[in-house]
């Protein structure tokens, strides 16, 4: 026989301040199977921890439903609660008061309470028809996949290696390094990178927990979180471990670092779509720049090597712009312009720089002096407005735009033009995702659980970002980031095995009739069909319980652990 208790949480003010906590109560202990309710200030307190245990004692409870907070702030401690009384935490029922009743009808009490029972009501349903689960306990391979050996791959390499843990490390190109390897210098300092960034390199090639792979791409994964299978192809192999000398490697967790690339120039007809050598972008840019590149750090003309002494910089260059091509800020690029400018500038003292701007967004520490810098001790003069087209003019770039504080059109003849294009996501991100089953933005990258709770994780259980493959970053962010990703990493091979949720969905064989629905709507790869039986089976560490196996299949042969279809259409039958 099922014995329900029921608690009600005042929540202080934020519910008992709306509903009428004490009817409620009444209207709930009515109901067929509950046998105690009641209610207290902070159920989540100690004493009302300890209320909950007596409970569950005193009138041997089967299970409870705790009517207070959304479930996200408190059901494990509720849970816990219920463990520590002898009560399975899986018959414990969450009924949201707060969020979803007192907080959105604050005007209307007895609406408030009304629907509070009936929220109450709907989860005693629930909780007559739960069974007691087990948690999933699955093994945990302590190895690291990093893809991507730019900036953040090497930093969340370098940190899982530090704390004695090996790593793969996968980049497609055949040098470590990433766009940064191709810079001049760093904005605020216009520091030198080269030595910092071969001393990462140094580092990850010969530390004995890393394995570096150049030149190779990832070809498949299968598996799960702690128990990936991921297969490379085209690989260099160097570093210690002989026993990837297999293309199938077996990880515990995925770092995705891929980066980034800038968009094409020749997809932006009003910049001349590539055709004019003397229009270039910030990498060609910086690639001038660099005492290490094809000039030696002097700024020459693509079309005939001389020096310009006039150079327009156009600023959101397909970006900012939803009608023709990128609607987001690619975020870096007022900062690299301004020093691009003040290089310039101290290359070629007597020369002139022009740029073509629609805000300055320079956020960060320094940050804008560092723009004021430009302006003000270089002579770079910047002009509010967008450019609406290039072309060439007597052996020059004439630049049209328009002065919106001054409110007077503009024409420029400049000696060379640099774009601060778009930045995008890297070639082979669509791909990529597929693979790994997580999902990308609307703007192409990778897109992360939560944009303020989970930053760096992908919904994809065990699968971490890191750096510009989720969305444009400067460099500081993108080292914190790849540390933040391999602290994640570390936090994950911290355990002996991995303990997961039993709430997965199941299959009534006898009604199955192997149509296969359930598999293509999975999203998340958890299923397949038997191949003996014709019949669907659940890997139940992939599968993450939401139920869009239950909505595909026509024979009703699916159904998800203590949410099952009888109980959905009791807690409907409640409510209407």
């Amino acid at each position: 026989m099922n014995r329900i208790g029921v608690f009600v949480c005042h929540c202080g003010f934020n519910i008992a301040g709306t509903v009428d906590v004490e009817r409620v109560v009444e209207d709930v202990a009515r109901l067929p199977g509950v046998d105690y309710a009641t209610h207290y200030v902070y159920m989540c307190s100690d004493p009302g921890q300890r209320l909950i245990r007596e409970a569950i004692a005193e009138h041997s409870l089967t299970g409870i439903v705790i009517a207070a907070c959304s479930p996200s702030m408190h059901e494990a401690t509720f849970r816990k609660a219920a463990v520590s009384a002898g009560l399975n935490p899986y018959l414990v029922e969450i009924a949201n008061i707060r969020e979803q009743c007192s907080w959105v009808h604050r005007e209307d009490r007895d609406c408030a309470t009304t629907k509070a029972s009936q929220i109450i009501a709907s989860l005693v349903q629930k909780a007559l028809a739960n069974e007691p689960l087990s948690p999933m306990v699955t093994p945990l391979t302590r190895r690291a996949l990093i893809i991507g050996g730019g900036i953040p791959g090497l930093q969340a390499a370098l940190d899982i290696a530090d704390a004695g843990y090996p790593v793969v490390l996968v980049e497609k190109e055949e040098s470590l390094g990433g766009h940064v390897a191709g810079l001049s210098g760093t904005y605020l300092s216009c520091e030198d990178v080269h030595r910092r960034l071969a001393s990462m390199i140094d580092r990850a090639r010969g530390h004995g927990q890393i394995t570096v792979l150049t030149r190779t791409e990832v070809a498949a994964v299968e598996g799960y979180i702690g128990n990936f299978v991921v297969t490379v192809r085209d690989g260099l192999e160097t570093g210690t471990h002989q026993e990837l000398t297999s293309n199938a490697l077996e990880v515990g967790s995925i770092v995705v670092a891929t980066g980034y690339q800038l968009y094409p120039k020749q997809a932006m007809g009003e910049y001349g779509a590539g055709r004019y050598p003397d229009v270039i972008d910030g990498l060609e840019m910086e690639r001038m720049l660099d005492p290490y590149g094809p000039t030696n750090g002097e700024i020459r003309r693509p079309s005939d090597g001389t020096t310009p002494k006039e150079v327009a910089f156009v600023q959101c260059a397909g970006s900012r712009d939803p009608a023709l091509h990128k609607g987001y800020c690619s975020k870096v690029c007022c900062m690299y312009v301004a020093k691009q400018a003040m290089m310039y500038r101290q290359r070629v003292p007597d020369g002139q720089a022009y740029v073509f701007y629609i805000d300055i967004r320079s956020q960060g520490r320094g940050y804008d002096e560092f723009v004021q810098r430009a302006m003000e001790q270089y002579g770079v003069l910047y002009l509010r407005g967008k450019v609406s087209r290039l072309f060439p003019e007597d052996g020059r770039i004439t630049v049209c735009g328009v002065d919106t504080l001054a409110g007077v059109p503009l024409k420029i003849a400049a000696d060379l033009v640099v774009l601060a294009t778009a930045v995008v996501p890297s070639e082979g991100s669509a791909d990529l995702a597929q693979l790994l089953r997580t999902p990308l933005g609307d703007d192409g990258f990778f897109s992360e659980a939560h944009a303020k709770l989970r930053p760096l994780e992908s919904v994809t259980a065990g699968i971490y970002l890191a750096g510009a493959a989720q969305f444009p970053k400067d460099i500081p962010e993108t080292m914190a980031q790849g540390s933040g990703a391999a602290a994640k990493v570390l936090q994950l091979f911290s355990r002996h095995e991995l303990v997961q949720e039993p709430l997965v969905a199941q299959v009534e064989k006898e009604l199955c009739s192997g149509c296969g629905l359930c598999i293509d709507a999975c999203p998340y790869g958890a299923r397949s069909l038997d191949a003996r039986s014709g019949v669907a089976t659940v890997n139940e560490a992939l599968c993450q319980g939401c139920g869009a196996c239950v909505v595909a299949c026509p024979n009703n042969a699916c159904a998800v652990l203590n949410l099952t279809t009888d109980q959905i259409m009791a807690m409907v039958d409640v409510l209407v």
